[in-house]
């Protein structure tokens, strides 16, 4: 007996992208590091947090790669002549991935008191109705 997945469920056609996106959230940043929130913030609207105490604007950069938000943090620059005693802010590089759906875009980022705010919103999809033509006598292969 052959195990069913999405991809070759008879009655799920052409929906085997799910599963690779599964793939790639299962695989995305599992790391805690840095720790995130993830928000509704309306009815299509949605915010995700990271903190990023010690990082600036310019060690953050922030891409979106086929369907796939990637943060990245690198290293800042820290003032050798400073002595820590203890030092247990982390200010480690960093990557961070979110997969998106189709029609999610990121509206805006910002930082604001060691946070990164990014803002994304969820086009509302088109409903469309189509009629389909049934022909007689004939049909068609591939």
């Amino acid at each position: 007996m052959s195990k069913l997945t999405l991809g070759t469920h008879p009655f799920l056609l052409g929906f085997d992208q799910i599963e690779r996106l599964l793939e790639q959230a299962e695989k995305s940043g599992t790391e805690g590091y840095p720790p995130f929130n993830i928000e509704q913030v309306g009815e299509r609207a949605y915010r995700i947090t990271l903190a990023v105490a010690g990082f600036s604007g310019d060690d953050l950069a922030i891409t979106v790669e086929d369907r796939k938000l990637v943060v990245r943090g690198r290293s800042p620059r820290t003032d050798e002549a400073r002595v820590f005693l203890h030092r247990g802010i982390a200010a480690r590089q960093f990557i961070k991935s979110f997969v998106l759906a189709d029609g999610v875009e990121v509206t805006g980022a910002a930082t604001e008191d060691g946070l990164l705010h990014i803002d994304l919103e969820r086009d509302e999809p088109e409903r469309l109705v189509q009629t389909i033509q049934i022909r007689k006598g004939e049909t068609r292969k591939g």
